[in-house]
């Protein structure tokens, strides 16, 4: 009997329904859901059609981040209903400026080996806890809160390989920029895609967070990462150690591709028009006039990505003809 990779590993101990056969349903016990305003009305809309009094998941939590702007009645009473249905039901309720859904979620809530479906297509950004991460839809979201099972194909894996460091000025994004420009964006479909090898105990929590976040763009079921010093020290940090768990994949996992990266042979890259996956380093992209710079989303929020910007901007301004927004993924 062959060894498991860390996806298999939790789809195994979250099996309800099916067998682990690639191509074929499955479904998993859920034991954490995640909601934003944009998507999460309809899915208490759907909950409460159900008729169930309270969620029967570990940790549900309804966020408040996308439509924070009051230009008009609407998304005021989106948040009220929101915020009604999380006191009735049983979930916690993020309030707005609080934070992005997938930040706070890694920092407050996201546990190595836990199951998590969130609506909103970045939620694997979990994988970077070592969690099984899915973004879904709204109904699968309100079924999930029910107690009822999440509904797959089983995937296959995936591993990237990671060996050596990143080089300065070099970044997380920049990992995740070379296995889009590798895989594409359809390269991800019907997979798992799984982070392993002497290089991932270089990366942090966040910069993980940064890479599985991404994977989204791949088309990929979910992304993980396994959880272990790095992911101690991270939970500790954030008060929440008793969360921990080793996770790792076995010796003798088999994997349907592997992919090998050395992280000292990346340079800075980015993505140009019109897809994630036209990636050019910067040297090729050339000097370019830029008029915007936005720093924040849910890829690259964390207090490592502005601290960065701090160190850059440090006795300097922002020119005359260049417009920066910041938006903290947490407070």
């Amino acid at each position: 009997m062959a060894g498991l990779t860390i996806a298999e590993k939790i789809i195994k101990a979250h099996l309800v329904e099916g067998e682990m056969i690639k191509g074929t349903p499955i479904g998993l016990r859920i034991d954490q859901t995640l909601t934003q305003d944009a998507t999460g009305t309809m899915a208490y809309l759907e909950f409460e059609a159900m008729g169930i009094p309270r969620v029967k998941t570990e940790l549900s939590v309804a966020y408040i981040d996308h439509n924070t702007l009051q230009n008009g009645f609407m998304n005021a009473d989106d948040h009220l209903y929101i915020r009604t249905c999380a006191k009735k039901y049983g979930l916690y309720f993020s309030r707005p400026g609080n934070g992005i859904c997938h930040q706070v979620h890694l920092e407050r809530f996201g546990a190595p080996g836990k199951t998590l479906i969130g609506s909103d297509s970045h939620t694997p950004t979990g994988g970077g806890l070592g969690m099984l991460a899915f973004g879904a839809g709204g109904l699968d979201v309100a079924v999930a809160m029910g107690g009822g099972a999440y509904h797959i194909t089983m995937p296959e894996m995936v591993r990237v390989n990671l060996t050596g460091k990143l080089n300065d000025w070099v970044s997380a994004k920049d990992v995740i920029l070379e296995v889009l420009r590798r895989l594409s964006v359809k390269g991800g479909v019907g997979r798992i895609i799984e982070y392993g090898g002497e290089g991932v105990k270089t990366l942090t929590v966040p910069e993980r967070g940064t890479i599985t976040n991404m994977g989204a763009e791949l088309g990929a079921s979910t992304s993980v990462f396994p959880s272990d010093e790095n992911t101690r020290l991270f939970l500790a940090a954030q008060g929440r150690e008793d969360c921990y768990v080793e996770l790792k994949a076995d010796d003798d996992a088999v994997y349907d591709l592997v992919i090998d990266i050395d992280l000292s042979t990346l340079v800075p890259a980015a993505a140009c028009p019109h897809s994630p996956d036209n990636v050019k380093s910067i040297e090729e992209i050339g000097s370019i006039k830029v008029d915007q710079v936005c720093i924040g989303s849910c890829t690259n929020s964390s207090f490592v990505d502005l601290m960065k910007v701090a160190h850059i901007l440090k006795g300097k301004t922002v020119h005359d003809n260049v417009s920066l927004s910041i938006a903290p993924g947490s407070k």
